[in-house]
């Protein structure tokens, strides 16, 4: 009997765990209420729909087919993300990424950049894109993961200004010519008073690391430098939007730079420097206090190596003094001596609203290297030959506790441009032209704030202004805010608009004085004609009336002449 009861209940418990915890609820009612209940829960089990899997094993199911997805596997399928959406912009984003890693390179190493950038048709919708520099070369135990994987690289956790941050950009670009064309990457670099590697390489998107395919000693000519050369699915075309505008761009963002050309048709080419003169070096610093959320805090509670609250303030932060520190914590109930590492959620917390409650010095600006009034006014004058050019530097400014400041220039008249169409805006983020994205990025719509009719230029609401000028704006930031991967517009955060505002309006103040004077020059030479048309006919009418001499109404014209010229406003 008891062996009965225990597998009775056993069966129990198998009907539990068959028809769930409902069902089992109702059976222990069965018990208590009598059998006439019992036969009322067989006909519930008969009209229960029968299934095989129960709920339990199909969450379990559901389990076992879920699994991690590395970051080349989910961009690969969303490629557009990156600059990857259509032939022609693949094309354009694959010489970008190569362009800006080579300046970048060169720019830390101290070197004027020399660039070479060849584009040769294989075959209808295929291209093959080559990128050499002359910069510092890269060891060959770097080079497969620089141009293997995603999320690799020196530049996203340094506050510097740079033009590349993620780390995704070249090996995007390499991933892009593998789905499409299934060739590998070819990288050819070399140290200096080393040998040349060549790197075949191709990414493995479902571990998001490198596979090489070859690795060899090479002879080049090149006593140090990098070349990168990828074949990839694409579409060429001239005229905007194109690698041709965007290489033309970038010598006016980078007057220092040398660019050889050579497209898939025409002539080869050669965009000459403007100036040998490099850019400042921009220096790393540290993270500043105002710009911390609180999560990051707590995780920089966690790793640091500093032994006290004072002493972290002081290390791992930008312009905190001992005085700022002390000053920070006595907002707090946590003392100076307090260990980091012991520091809870609360306390951290407490911490971060005292930061944010203190005054604490903007951050340096030697992070940054802005373009310069003087490079931006000759890059403009020397591609547009315009009337007038003038440029604003502003002040340094935060956001985030990042610092950043804008350049603006303003080049106005001549025979680059039209009166009757739209201007020429160039939008540039840490020496980078940003080709697409046009109006949904913050520099567009602040321009288009700007109340255009105060400085004597045609506008439409909401658009552009109507003239014959050329505006330039840069952003040079430690981070830049872009909004997506691809880094075609900029985030319109309030003091990013607010400073590119700023800096439109007081170039557009000086473009305003440059036609105020304009018109008046063309008025005042409006008059002298009148004055040189009527004043022989005056002479000749008092030589009549008078009886004068010729030589006497000679001297009494050039008397009206002096006369008028003097009363007239220079």
């Amino acid at each position: 009997m008891k062996k009965g009861r225990a597998s009775q209940k056993g069966g129990g418990t198998a009907q539990a765990e068959l028809f769930g915890e409902e069902t089992s609820s109702e059976m222990a009612e069965q018990k208590t209420r009598g059998s006439s209940k019992t036969s009322q829960l067989k006909v519930t089990k008969k009209n229960r729909t029968p299934s095989p899997k129960t709920p339990k094993s199909r969450g379990v199911h559901k389990v076992a087919k879920q699994r991690e997805i590395s970051v080349s596997e989910f961009f690969a399928k969303n490629r557009h993300l990156l600059g990857f959406d259509n032939p022609s912009k693949a094309l354009l984003t694959t010489v970008k990424e190569a362009v800006d890693n080579s300046l970048d390179a060169c720019d830390e190493a101290g070197i004027t950049p020399e660039i070479h950038v060849a584009i040769t048709q294989t075959q209808d919708d295929r291209y093959l894109v080559s990128v050499q520099d002359n910069g510092p070369g890269i060891t060959p135990k770097e080079i497969p993961r620089i141009f293997g994987s995603l999320l690799y690289g020196s530049k996203f956790h340094r506050l510097r200004q740079s033009r590349g941050q993620q780390g995704i950009g070249i090996s995007a670009a390499g991933m892009y010519g593998q789905l499409t064309t299934g060739k590998p990457m070819t990288i050819v670099s070399r140290v200096k008073r080393n040998k040349a590697h060549r790197f075949s390489i191709m990414l493995d998107t479902n571990t998001n690391l490198p596979v090489i395919k070859s690795d060899e000693e090479v002879e080049w000519e090149s006593k140090h430098g990098t070349c990168v050369e990828l074949e990839l699915e694409a579409s060429y075309k001239s005229g905007r939007h194109s690698v041709d505008d965007y290489l033309w761009q970038i010598a006016l963002a980078n007057p220092h730079v040398e660019i050889h050309y050579t497209p898939p048709k025409g002539d080869a080419r050669t965009i000459a420097r403007a100036t040998k003169v490099l850019p400042a070096e921009a220096k790393e610093i540290k993270p500043h206090p105002r710009g911390v959320e609180l999560g990051q805090l707590m995780k920089m509670l966690k790793d640091t190596r500093a032994r006290n609250l004072s002493a972290f303030l002081q290390t791992e932060f930008s312009r905190v003094s001992g005085k700022v520190a002390s000053e920070i914590l006595a907002k707090t109930k946590l003392s100076e001596k307090t260990s980091p590492a012991r520091a809870h959620r609360d306390a951290a917390e407490s911490l971060y609203k005292a930061i944010q409650s203190t005054k604490i010095m903007n951050p340096a600006t030697n992070c940054l290297s802005p373009i310069g009034d003087d490079q931006l006014i000759a890059s403009l004058m020397e591609r547009h030959d315009a009337d007038f050019c003038a440029a604003i530097t502003r002040p340094t400014a935060v956001y985030r506790g990042n610092p950043f400041l804008i350049e603006a220039a303003i080049a106005y008249g001549g025979k680059s441009f039209s009166a009757d169409e739209p201007i020429k805006l160039y939008r540039l983020a840490n020496r980078v032209p940003l080709m697409y994205q046009k109006m949904a990025c913050a520099i567009s719509k602040s321009v288009i704030d700007v109340a255009w009719r105060n400085y004597l230029v045609q506008q439409s609401r909401g658009a552009m202004p109507v003239a014959p000028m050329a505006v330039l704006v840069h952003i040079a930031s430690v981070w830049v805010p872009f909004t997506s991967e691809s880094k075609e517009a900029i985030a319109s955060y309030p003091e990013i608009t607010k400073e590119v505002k700023l800096a439109v309006q007081e170039s557009g103040r000086k473009v305003a004085t440059h036609i105020r004077r304009g018109r008046r020059l063309a008025d005042q030479e409006k008059k002298k004609s009148y004055i040189e048309k009527y004043i022989p006919h005056i002479g000749i009418a008092l030589q009549e009336i008078l009886g004068l001499t010729d030589a006497k109404r000679t001297t009494t014209e050039n008397n009206l002449k002096d006369i008028l010229e003097k009363s007239r406003k220079l």
